[in-house]
């Protein structure tokens, strides 16, 4: 796709000017709503015999091209008993394989100029390179043998099980808000799997035997749950002809995809979650509601309503409870949006000497005065355009786009929405936003999370 930042930085200079249709007069520094024609992204979808999906967009504004592979398969997918299987794979599947020799990819991408990297979701895997264009067919080789011929065996498992454990200990038990955040992801969760969490648990890694790992990579990495994405500098009828190469023969397994049936139930009443750690810097609080999955339509409106809430420096909560009330050090709402029930997280670390019920009550005040008060057209003009500033960014090169068109087609269920996510967020109003925070947070259930110290602890 080829969109120009600066036909963004335009809409938002006119917007700025006050220039547009819908100019309103009758408030002073108002700013009119003006809608931007957002370009097509022109893309072709076919699946092969057995099963896998083959999305590509072929473009020639740079030499380079983008080979992702996302699989159907999360922590949430991992079995009962052993959370952290699906981020296990996401490091086994740069291990060795029949034809491969272990970390070969950084070989095949870093030493030609270009990148890989890969990532454990709630409800996907993914794989993502960027190489020149002159190394595609290298890449699909290499994509399909590790989807066919990955070696699970115990050498790989022991290596890459000792990785995710020490990565759970870096980024949650050493990180001073490593267990807060961790908890208010998962720990809201009733009953559904998004309890468990991605990283993975050390005690059920260490539990896991070498028939349990072949089990779940047998279960789910097969070429009916991938996606395969091809963007950048290509041409359309030679790739066709190497993906039928390499991925048509790969057979799709007699046994049928897992069926995703998790629910969560309704939350029937407010809850307190107290999470201790040693050496907490500060206190922090955290209010969590339950939210729609990412395909309602009410996301958008949820999505503008955090960025209303939290983007940026002069966003509302970090303007009021860091700067005006001095009461934070930080201060955020996110809208977790996945493929089943998500969550909206208010969170806030307190400033020195701040107490966390305070913190909490300023937060959730900011909160309301969002649902009391609509936000000025200025104000959701300025978001939309950093929304879409964002967007036609991230677009502009062969592995962003890659991404956005996997995440429409593997989490929104349709890779078109590629094509009308942006439209639909720029169609929120203000009174939208009022009426998805009044359903989700003002007249729903609410888990107030607090963090402090342990002082038992070492």
């Amino acid at each position: 796709m080829r969109i120009g930042l600066a036909a963004v930085f335009a809409v938002a200079a006119s917007l700025a000017a006050g220039a547009g249709a819908a100019q309103s007069s009758s408030l002073a520094g108002a700013v009119a709503t003006t809608t931007l024609n957002v370009p097509r992204i022109v893309f072709k979808q076919r699946k092969l015999g057995n099963g896998l999906t083959v999305i590509t967009s072929e473009s020639h504004t740079s030499p380079t091209v983008s080979v992702q592979v996302w699989y159907r398969v999360g922590g949430s997918d991992d079995p009962a008993g052993r959370s952290g299987f699906a981020h296990l794979f996401e490091h086994m599947m740069f291990k060795s394989t029949k034809h491969l020799k272990s970390e070969q990819f950084d070989r095949m991408t870093e030493d030609v100029g270009g990148s890989n990297n890969a990532s454990t979701g709630d409800d996907v895997t993914e794989y993502d390179e960027v190489v020149p264009s002159n190394h595609l067919e290298t890449l699909l080789w290499a994509e399909a043998e590790r989807m066919i011929n990955l070696e699970v065996d115990l050498a790989n498992f022991n290596s890459e099980r000792a990785v995710v454990e020490e990565e759970y200990r870096q980024r949650i038990l050493a990180s001073p808000y490593g267990r807060f955040f961790e908890a208010v992801r998962t720990r809201p969760y009733l009953q559904h799997p998004y309890q468990r969490g991605t990283i993975g648990s050390i005690d059920n890694l260490d539990a896991a035997t070498l028939d349990d790992v072949v089990a779940f990579h047998d279960r789910y990495y097969r070429p009916d749950n991938a996606t395969l994405v091809v963007t950048g500098d290509f041409d359309a009828r030679q790739l066709d002809a190497w993906v039928d190469k390499y991925f048509a023969p790969i057979a799709r397994p007699a046994a049928p995809l897992p069926l995703r049936e998790a629910k969560e139930p309704p939350w029937t009443s407010d809850r307190s979650i107290t999470v201790k750690a040693p050496k907490v810097p500060l206190p922090a609080v955290a209010a969590v509601w339950l939210a729609p999955p990412v395909t309602d339509a009410d996301a958008p409106a949820l999505q503008v309503a955090a960025a209303l809430l939290s983007s940026g420096e002069s966003s509302r909560l970090n303007q009021s409870l860091v700067y005006r009330q001095q009461i934070a050090t930080q201060a955020g709402f996110n809208a977790d949006l996945r493929a089943g029930p998500g969550l909206l997280i208010a969170s806030a670390v307190a400033a020195g000497g701040k107490s966390p019920q305070a913190v909490r009550s300023a937060l959730l005040a900011e909160v309301r005065r969002l649902v009391d008060k609509p936000a000025s057209p200025a104000e959701l003009d300025k978001i939309k355009v950093q929304i879409l500033t964002g967007a036609f960014g991230t677009r502009q090169t062969p592995i962003g786009l890659a991404s956005a068109i996997a995440d429409a087609a593997v989490l929104g269920g349709d890779a078109n929405r590629v094509n009308t996510d942006l439209d639909d967020l720029q169609r929120v109003t203000a009174a939208d936003v009022q009426r998805v925070l009044r359903r989700y947070v003002t007249n729903a259930h609410m888990v107030s999370f607090d963090y402090a110290e342990d002082a038992t602890a070492q």
